[in-house]
């Protein structure tokens, strides 16, 4: 099969959770937050849960490991405590975790960002991967970085990702 068969025959429609890490935002100002709701929503998907955290390696690990046990849940996507802040941890966090590492979500991402902002891309940290047959999605916490990844990236290959991950 082609990728266009592939995504043909991909689900139009997937179960999500979202992950904020942050140490400032609040669930009323977390935008990146809202944004992702918001898209996936009008886009035919599922929230099945949302949850803000601290950058705290073990909060962010102990949740992650529960929404993997949350029943129907497809795809996890975390937005935020990718910088280089030792504060920041997401990705230190996520990366061992993964079965199966995405690298091209990363490169493609950077590449967008690249093309929007210039070599300050260097720093947009971003990982992708499989745990346990579900897809995980780690992104910086900005607003261009949330809608530059749902608009050119997510939205487009969800489905696909999910389908390639639990065949």
């Amino acid at each position: 099969m082609s990728h266009l068969e592939h995504k043909e025959a991909s689900p139009r429609s997937v179960n999500c959770a979202i992950i904020t890490i942050s140490d400032s935002r609040t669930e009323e100002t977390d935008e990146s937050g809202k944004l992702f709701k918001e898209q996936l929503s009008w886009n035919g998907h599922k929230i099945l849960a949302y949850a803000l955290l601290k950058n705290d390696a073990p909060a962010i690990e102990q949740k992650i490991n529960e929404l993997l046990k949350m029943e129907g849940l497809q795809v996890i996507i975390t937005s935020g405590g990718t910088g280089l802040s030792h504060r920041d941890v997401t990705v230190e966090t996520v990366t061992p975790m993964l079965e199966k590492r995405l690298d091209g979500f990363g490169e493609l991402f950077r590449y967008l960002s690249y093309q929007e902002i210039g070599t300050s891309s260097i720093m947009s940290r971003a990982v992708a991967g499989v745990i346990s047959g579900k897809i995980i999605l780690s992104l910086p916490g900005s607003l261009g970085a949330t809608k530059l990844a749902i608009e050119k990236i997510i939205l487009p290959e969800i489905g696909h990702l999910v389908r390639e991950a639990t065949r």
